[in-house]
């Protein structure tokens, strides 16, 4: 499988955007901060997420994160099954990307973990997936990358840092990008988080860190609202799923 990601279908991987619910009543939910994201240096603990689905080639990100087993990635549900549907096949996470470079090397999954509430009906209240990632050369994906631990049941009104690697425009998928504020609630028929936020397809997945844990992923917009992102709530049932798959 590693093999299959060759720098040009890589490049040519389509940023996995997906519209979420549509607001039809209600107003937005409050959260503070600057929607604009800022180019950060790439950290081995992000990286890019390239999966097949459907018979396409889709980029999302992802986070290296804390697990017995050492070889944890956490994304978007939406980057991992259909919702209904099957799973992703390739997946592979490249560490630290950064302009087509894999310093810490292509992992590929050897088991993907969606929530039942996603995969059974693409609930955007559970849209948080893992894969567990093959061992190379004997060590560990996190043994080699560092790790971010998770949290759950943290409640809201979190300030929140959030990662991804934008690739829908204005953004081309080369760089890693981070928004920062403090979240609210969404208010239109989801428990998620509600974070100001620039950054478009390509992003999903990328982890939300708040007091040096993860605690939520890029998942969705709204449409025809700009600059805003969602982020699902981490509790019993994300939980759950998480550790069936850190002991996998």
């Amino acid at each position: 499988m590693r093999a299959y990601w060759t720098t040009e279908r890589m490049e040519a991987a389509i940023p996995m955007e997906l519209g979420g619910p549509r607001a039809t009543k209600g107003k937005p939910g409050s959260g503070g901060g600057s929607a604009k994201a800022v180019k950060v240096d790439e950290q081995p603990q992000f990286g890019k997420v390239f999966f097949t689905m459907g018979g396409s080639n889709y980029v999302c990100s992802g986070t290296a994160t804390t697990s017995s087993n050492q070889d944890v990635v956490t994304t978007a549900d939406h980057c991992v099954n259909e919702g209904p549907g099957g799973f992703a096949t390739n997946f592979a996470f490249v560490p630290a990307y950064d302009h087509g470079a894999a310093p810490y090397g292509t992992w590929v999954a050897e088991s993907l973990f969606t929530t039942g509430a996603w995969a059974n009906g693409g609930d955007f209240n559970h849209d948080v997936g893992f894969a567990v990632m093959a061992e190379q050369g004997g060590q560990s994906l996190t043994d080699v990358t560092g790790c971010y631990p998770i949290a759950f049941n943290q409640g809201y009104g979190l300030t929140f840092d959030a990662y991804g690697y934008p690739a829908a425009k204005p953004y081309d998928g080369q760089d890693l990008w981070r928004c920062s504020g403090v979240a609210g609630r969404d208010t239109r028929g989801t428990t998620d988080h509600r974070l100001p936020c620039s950054m478009t397809g390509g992003s999903s997945g990328g982890g939300w860190i708040t007091g040096g844990r993860l605690n939520s992923v890029n998942s969705f917009g709204y449409r025809g609202e700009k600059d805003v992102m969602y982020g699902p709530y981490f509790g019993t049932t994300e939980q759950s799923v998480y550790s069936t798959a850190a002991s996998s």
